[in-house]
This record gives structure tokens, sequence and C-alpha cells, in this order.
């Protein structure tokens, strides 16, 4: 695997804070610290060393604890939340910045900790984008395998999304006390799949799933706790026609959503690469967002069935076409959201070659997805 400039710089986020670093597994937490941090006092609560030390003493961290500590790294946090009250105190008393990292937020939650506070700042690391894989960057694998850094270059890469769903059910599923449920929850994960990009529907999935719709509620919760899945909520701001009330449901990876739905290779031109290229730009829109702190990313949808794939920073709308052609019934959904006379730009994101304007309307700007993501991450969308 070739080295990969992330676009996370830990030591100029620590400099001035505290944080709490999390991501689903895989995604780059470690290399990221061996990387930045490679000259900091590190506690790995995976090892068996350290949870021991740690679980029976919490101020272990304080007696260790030397005056060119500046900065402490505490690896999978949420092993052992209970800590927390030592951090809280260290950061106040001793002026340390933390790094935390962890895979779920949810016994963080459980344990109340409210980010310590306010005393740390809370970022997410997502798998690679192009901006970081550059010209290494290649669509249709990113179409069939997605973007976790350990499958992207992987000589394998269909057997290693196997592996790290596998590796999720029982490293995190089972962590969260659902082991005895796990066959009923490795059921829901492959129909929740097929949610990807779409409104849920919990009924649906309790019924193709026969799980009770209250325990699918759960589930999805518990999809979003461990930072597998996300929603994307519905743009509300329109006041000419009625949005509808339902979030979209995404993955955090496309690689691992099309393995859990049981697709083979995709093809273009094809129905589920269109799939595919929409969630390409998700992903990207959704690490740009969390590591710029931008907390605004919606989708649109009327009652009427006008729609838009991606409303950015209540600024930009983003319409996504898997296709090189386009024509002017592809414009309708930014046609209709243009006409509310709220946002200021208006893309639509497809693979052709060249930037295009249609005579339906010239101030909607049709462009090559290279160059769309690449005005994303230069910060020139708007």
């Amino acid at each position: 695997m070739p080295a990969i400039q992330r676009i996370l710089d830990l030591k100029s986020l620590l400099a001035k804070k505290s944080y709490f670093l999390l991501g689903p597994r895989q995604t780059g937490k470690s290399f990221l610290i061996r990387e930045n941090l490679n000259d900091v006092k590190v506690y790995n609560l995976l090892l068996r060393k350290d949870f021991q030390k740690l679980s029976f003493n919490p101020s272990t961290i304080r007696e260790e604890l030397s005056p060119t500590d500046k900065i402490i790294v505490i690896d999978e946090i949420q092993k052992l939340p209970e800590i927390l009250d030592e951090v809280q105190d260290l950061i106040e008393t001793k002026k340390i910045h933390f790094l935390l990292t962890g895979s779920s937020a949810r016994k963080l939650k459980r344990y109340g900790t409210n980010l310590l506070g306010g005393r740390a700042r809370m970022i997410r690391i997502h798998p690679f984008v192009s901006a970081e894989l550059g010209k290494y960057f290649d669509l249709m694998r990113v179409a069939n395998y997605g973007l976790l850094p350990s499958v992207y270059f992987s000589e394998d890469p269909e057997a290693d999304l196997d592996a790290y769903i596998g590796l999720y059910l029982q490293q995190e599923v089972a962590n969260e006390g659902l082991s005895r449920n796990l066959p009923s929850f490795a059921r829901f994960m492959e129909v929740a799949a097929t949610c990807h990009g779409e409104q849920i529907d919990y009924t649906a999935v309790s019924n193709d799933t026969q799980i009770p719709r209250t325990t699918v509620h759960d589930y999805f919760q518990v999809l979003k706790d461990t930072l597998i899945g996300d929603e994307l909520p519905c743009w509300k701001a329109p006041i000419k026609r009625k949005s509808v009330a339902s979030s979209k449901f995404y993955f955090f990876d496309w690689g691992v959503a099309r393995k859990l739905m049981g697709y083979g290779l995709i093809q273009k031109k094809t129905p589920l690469f269109g799939k595919a290229f929409e969630s390409l730009i998700y992903q990207e829109l959704k690490a740009y967002c969390d590591y710029h702190h931008i907390k605004n990313l919606h989708y649109w949808r009327t009652s009427q069935q006008d729609e838009v794939d991606f409303i950015l920073d209540q600024k930009i709308a983003i319409e996504v076409k898997g296709k090189s052609q386009i024509t002017p019934q592809d414009l309708a959904g930014l046609i209709r959201i243009k006409e509310e006379k709220i946002l200021k730009k208006f893309f639509l994101v497809y693979t052709g070659e060249t930037i295009k304007h249609l005579d339906i309307d010239p101030e909607i700007e049709i462009i090559p997805y290279p160059l769309f993501l690449k005005k994303l991450w230069d910060g020139a969308l708007n």
C-alpha cells in the first residue's frame, strides 16, 4: 500500500484542544496516530496490559505523567469510558491535551460523558477521499470496493469486505450486548443495506426481516452509534413546496453496502452504477462536512416527488447522475429548488468530460465529477 497523506492533521488539532477522534474500524485512526503522533504517550485499550492497568487504577495516567507530556492518546476509549473522569481532571489541572479515539459512540453516550462537558471536541474520520488518493483514485474500483483503506489497496478486496463485515459483527455488535441476537442482527444488516440511499421504511424492514418494528428501530440506532450508518435529513427550508419528513439512510462505505446487498461486480451504464456513483459523492460530501465542521448536509424531496440529491451547507444544491449524457429532464429537481430563491449555486455532477450548461437553465452547472471533487476539497464550490 502506498503512503497516503490523510487530510486530518492531529498535531494541529491537538495544539488547541483535546479531541475525540471517532470512526469505524479500519478507517485509519491507528495509522494517523503513528504518522502524526509518534512521539507522544499512547494507551491502547485493545492491548491487555494497557486495559488491565487503567481499569484497575485510572490514576495510572496521572502517576506516569512526565513533565514533557503535553499530549496523551487513549485508543479505543469506549472500552473503558469510566477513565474519562481522570481525563477531565488532567485537562483542567495539568492542561494536558488528550486524543481519545473510538469506533463506537454508544458506550460513551451511556456513560453520559457529554464530550467531557465541552472540554474536548469531536471529529470523525472517514475512509479515503479522492483528495487523499490523488493519482490512485479509480472510479470503478470505488464503485465496486468502496474506500476503506484496508480494502482499497487489497489484492483480494472481496474477501476483505467479507472479513470486515464478520469483524464488525464479532467485535462491535457483540460488544454492544447483542451477542444472543447476532443471527437476527446479521439478517437485519442485509435488509438495511437495501435502504442505502433511500428513505427509511421501518415497517417494510420489519416485515422483510420478521423482526419487531421497535427492534428494527433500535438496530438502526446501533448502526449509527457504531458509525457504520448515517441518516441524511430532508431539507425543510423551502416553503413553496412541502418537504417530506423521512430521512435517507447511508452506510459509511459503498463497498460494505454492496457486499451486504449481495451484488456482484458493477458495470458502467447500469442502475447499480448510478447508485454507487451517488454513494461516492455522498461519502465525499459527508467527509468534507465533518472535516470542516459543517453541520448542514441534507437532501430535498417533496410530496410531489421533486428531488435533489444533496443540499450542502444550505447554500449549494447538488444533483448526481451516473451517466455521461445529460438531458433537460435531469435538471428538473434543480430547477424546482432554484425557484425557492434560497440557494446560491446549483450543480449537476456527471461522468462526462466537460462543463456544460443547457438552455433550459444556463445557471445550472453540469460538471464532471473529477472537477467537482477538486472544487469541493479546494473550498471553491461557493
